[in-house]
């Protein structure tokens, strides 16, 4: 079982025709994923071709997921055009966005959440590697893989993974599989301050999956959300939880690498945020390298 999206679910690609659009949707069509429509303005009527694949493109998404049937769209479309992209999916009715785009203005996505208030859309991102539920093919070709994860790391499995960084979900992707333990889903939930997802919603949803039996969070520095996520799974989620946070040694008032990874008015540092993952019994990995092992280790603890 997974979280948000299946094997089976239909994707279509918003900025399929462009080099960094084009490039991994060839690569969700290796993987066995449904890509089933693209998007780009000025091209509807033309299809995205790769070996026996022909996906048709439209002009508009609502044009697409109609004729498709596509529920989730994937957005690799330029940061100043990728807020009214998202915006665009919300009015087609899909049922997941996932915007890959890094570098939307803050103010661009404060005016997008408003705009969702009361739809049935939710979005993850923006910048973020989407997500990945993995299939039972060899190097678990034919699940779902959205955005832009290397396919190759994944395996099915029981072991949820949501972190705020891509490199790092690799990371602990690999540990994990390397190690015989598969994913149920990852889900990369991106580094901006303002996001469409947290890793409280994630949480939930694995806590609710009956065949997710453990789950690594992966945080970093700047904001309260894995605050937020570990008071709730010290109280709620029954399943072995391990987690990391990024940024122990990154100094205050500085940026790093995410546009929310920022300690600012003593708020948002590691340390705090390793002490509350600690109070809520959740095992914490030292360094990254250790992720998988401290996760396994909490496993059989249990």
């Amino acid at each position: 079982m997974a979280i948000l999206v299946t094997p089976q679910t239909r994707i279509l690609v918003q900025g399929i025709t462009g080099d960094f659009g084009s490039r991994h949707a060839k690569l969700s069509l290796d993987y066995g994923t449904q890509l089933v429509a693209g998007v780009t303005p000025g091209k509807g009527g033309k299809s995205f071709d790769h070996g026996d694949h022909h996906v048709p493109i439209y002009d508009t998404v609502a044009d697409a997921a109609r004729q498709s049937g596509a529920t989730v769209s994937v957005i690799f479309v330029p940061p100043p055009f990728a807020a009214d992209a998202i915006l665009e999916g919300v009015d087609a009715g899909l049922d997941l966005v996932v915007a890959i785009t890094e570098g939307i203005p803050v103010n661009d996505m404060v005016r997008v959440k408003h705009a969702m208030k009361g739809s049935k859309t939710r979005l993850i991102g923006p910048n973020c590697p989407g997500l990945v539920t993995p299939g039972d093919g060899p190097q678990s070709h034919g699940g779902c893989r959205i955005g832009i994860a290397p396919g190759y790391i994944h395996k099915k499995g029981s072991i949820g993974v949501v972190s705020r960084s891509g490199t790092l979900t690799y990371e602990a992707v690999w540990q994990l599989t390397t190690r015989g333990y598969g994913q149920s889903t990852c889900v990369g939930i991106g580094g901006d301050p303002v996001n469409g997802t947290s890793h409280l919603d994630i949480l939930r949803m694995f806590n609710d999956d009956p065949e997710t039996e453990a789950i690594i969070m992966i945080g970093e520095i700047g904001g309260s959300a894995e605050e937020e996520a570990a008071a709730w799974a010290g109280e709620h989620c029954k399943k072995p939880m391990a987690a990391f946070i990024a940024g122990t040694t990154a100094p205050p008032g500085r940026r790093m690498g995410h546009a929310g990874a920022i300690v600012s008015g003593g708020q948002g540092t590691a340390a705090s945020k390793i002490a509350a993952l600690k109070a809520a019994g959740i095992a914490v990995a030292d360094t990254p390298s250790s992720m998988g092992e401290t996760l396994i280790r909490a496993l059989k603890s249990r």
